[in-house]
């Protein structure tokens, strides 16, 4: 036997439920965030580091009809980086970019030398942004999206400029997002 108004208990229970779980989300977000200082960096490659997320991604982006196309330079040289926490950045833009694209699209991933170093660029054909989303995405607890923290572009972007780097974006609305991520190649690595 249900006693009365059991039913409606347990879903305000669940809605409670669900709200700590997010809270709780959105602590160690930023936590994250908060703690992106004295990473213990070696040398590696950002073609393995990118490669490595992609693929991770590619079940889901080939279930959502999302081309995944790569133009890694096969001649890049090594930079100073903390594996775990760049490909954490690269995960948040690769989600972001899938999320951006729920009915197909492409997405390209591009490294190549520069002047200064070294660039990964992030390109996909998903919806966009308009300007004032493009102004303020790097700003904590900003989000467009209703269950988003608005902490993961903000760490990302912390991240890379905790390893020397910059990100920056390129938007148009209904035309796509190009994120272009530059890292230094230290003296000693680079040739």
């Amino acid at each position: 036997c249900e006693w009365p108004g059991s039913r409606r208990a347990e879903s305000k229970v669940e809605i409670i439920r669900q709200q700590c779980q997010r809270m709780e989300n959105l602590l160690k977000d930023f936590l994250r965030f908060a703690r992106m200082s004295g990473l213990e960096m070696s040398p590696g490659n950002v073609n393995e580091q990118i490669d490595r997320v992609l693929k991770m991604y590619e079940p889901q982006a080939d279930a959502s009809g999302v081309e995944i196309v790569r133009y890694l330079d096969s001649d890049l040289p090594s930079i100073m980086l903390h594996s775990d926490s760049l490909q954490a950045s690269l995960i948040n833009l690769v989600k972001n970019a899938l999320e951006a694209m729920p009915d197909g699209g492409q997405l390209i991933a591009r490294t190549y030398n520069t002047p200064r170093g070294i660039a990964l660029d992030l390109i996909d054909n998903g919806s966009g942004m308009d300007e004032g989303t493009a102004m303020h995405m790097f700003e904590p607890f900003y989000s467009t999206k209703n269950d988003g923290s608005g902490l993961g572009l903000p760490t990302a972007r912390k991240i890379i400029e905790a390893h020397g780097g910059r990100i920056s974006v390129q938007s148009e609305e209904g035309l796509g997002t190009k994120f272009i991520l530059e890292f230094p190649v230290p003296a000693r690595l680079g040739g």
